[in-house]
């Protein structure tokens, strides 16, 4: 066997254990020629050789990374059965606690709604703030009234432009971030004891807006890649009385997905049609894995129906929470309600986004942050497969950075989120995603870290209790959706 044949079957055998995860890098021509003993020839000859076996894959500027393993399916869920009936929420207790539970500097937050911050720019928006700050000795709240900073809004819209779709400055309403925009789209739409449609498992923010509204969830079957069941929606419509819709139709938390254009048209045509307004959650909407920016549902929408949501905490700053909403035809009531709400949202944040969005290569640093979340997915769900039990299915999200882990059936996803959070590590219990007890054997997981020795030792410690539960239980189970 030559120097390069038998460095690649060693790199291969190590592939095959899984000392190497697929998304993983492997070291580079001249670490490996270094480490090896190996001239930098012999060392791209077995690189060759492991690509031409499909084992690993070179990506330009990045280095080499171990191949995702074809035979595997995309998506191993099934989709959701949720009970139908309107619930009352309660669950901004729970998500509160385990959102208090993340704080700790030592635990693996695993469990974390929020996106790593190393990724951020955070000094050079700082930069921004501070000079921002020097220029103005003094300032008059009554310039930052409803809508928001002009300044922003004009970068807001050119962003828009240059994915491929035109809105109106003028409908444009700046927010605390996405979440107040949910909150106020919401609330210029339904009132107290509404039924409000959403998907299931559905992101809990929503579920909180619902509940601080005092208004009713009804759960609509989702798939784990389409997303929303047109045919379970409409046939809700008819017999629970929605009064609206919410969704996050692009890298849905938690399941990941991306509907489909042809669905987002349906839906939004489905909608128009019965005259029910729809809240779009597009948070995600800048994290996406592909070639392509995802279509929004605003992008169908002829009637003014489709209240969009966004911000920009998943992708720039979470430090100053700066959304925005696209309200249509609400577009006076939820300013309205804004000023109600807050008055005013905070300048100097608003005028540093924009500064930042004008001069620093926001569309750079969005690839790499994209680049960085896709390899960390494949790693986790390599992981997840590797230290988890046998009849454990996870989500293959499409953008974004969490994933959703279905456990065997009868292990309690609270039981081990306790016992986790025990040994400092958290992760998000399925209890947070519904209004009724219908995922207590899910889990979501954060892979926007970058994987370290940390980080796999925490999933192995994970894969270890989910078993000792599996094993409380008895056999493995068929899964139910």
């Amino acid at each position: 066997m030559n120097l390069y044949e038998k460095l690649a079957t060693d790199i291969e055998a190590l592939v095959q254990q899984g000392v190497l995860l697929p998304g993983e890098r492997i070291p580079s021509v001249r670490q490996a020629s270094q480490h090896h003993r190996l001239s930098i020839t012999t060392v791209i000859r077995a690189y060759v050789l492991l690509e031409s076996r499909g084992i690993i894959e070179s990506r330009p500027q990045s280095g080499y990374f171990v191949r995702a393993r074809r035979e595997e399916p995309v998506v191993e869920l099934r989709p959701s059965r949720p009970d139908p009936r309107p619930s009352a929420v309660d669950v901004s207790g729970m998500v509160l606690s385990t959102l208090r539970s993340i704080r700790s500097d030592d635990a693996i937050a695993l469990g974390s709604p929020y996106p790593d911050p190393t990724l951020f720019p955070w000094q050079r928006i700082n930069q921004y703030a501070n000079n921002i700050g020097r220029r103005y000795a003094t300032w008059n709240v009554l310039d930052d009234l409803p809508p928001g900073q002009p300044q922003l809004i004009r970068q807001i819209t050119r962003r828009y432009l240059e994915n491929g779709y035109t809105i109106d400055p003028n409908e444009l309403i700046i927010t605390i971030g996405a979440t107040e925009a949910i909150n106020l789209c919401l609330q210029a739409v339904a009132k107290p004891g509404d039924a409000i449609a959403v998907e299931s498992p559905t992101y809990y923010a929503m579920l909180h807006a619902i509940e601080r509204l005092g208004m009713r969830a009804v759960e609509v079957p989702t798939d784990p890649v389409e997303g929303m069941d047109l045919p379970s929606l409409m046939r809700l419509i008819e017999e629970r009385g929605i009064k609206a819709c919410m969704v996050m139709p692009n890298f849905q938390n938690p399941l990941g997905f991306q509907m489909s254009d042809e669905r987002k048209r349906q839906l939004v045509a489905l909608l128009t049609e019965k005259d029910i307004p729809v809240i779009e959650n597009d948070v995600y909407g800048e994290l996406y894995y592909g070639d392509a920016h995802p279509t929004s549902l605003k992008a169908y929408d002829t009637a003014g129906i489709v209240l969009h949501c966004a911000s920009f905490s998943k992708t720039l700053t979470n430090a100053w929470r700066i959304g925005w909403a696209l309200p249509g035809r609400y577009r006076e009531t939820v300013e309205r309600l804004k000023f109600l709400n807050t008055l005013t949202t905070p300048a100097i944040p608003q005028l540093a986004i924009a500064e930042f969005l004008k001069n620093d290569g926001y569309d750079f640093h969005l690839r790499r942050v994209r680049k960085a979340y896709a390899q960390q997915a494949d790693i986790m769900a390599a992981a997840v497969r590797r230290f988890f039990p046998p009849g454990t299915s996870v989500s293959r999200p499409t953008g974004g950075y969490v994933m959703w882990v279905q456990l065997p059936e009868g292990v309690d996803a609270m039981v081990l989120y306790h016992l986790a959070l025990e040994r400092k590590i958290t992760v998000a219990p399925g209890h947070m995603f519904s209004a009724a007890p219908t995922y207590t054997n899910c889990i979501r997981l954060n892979y926007s870290a970058a994987w370290t020795s940390e980080i796999e030792a925490a999933v192995i410690t994970l894969g270890k209790l989910v078993a000792s539960l599996q094993a409380r239980t008895g056999p493995v189970q068929e899964m139910s959706g």
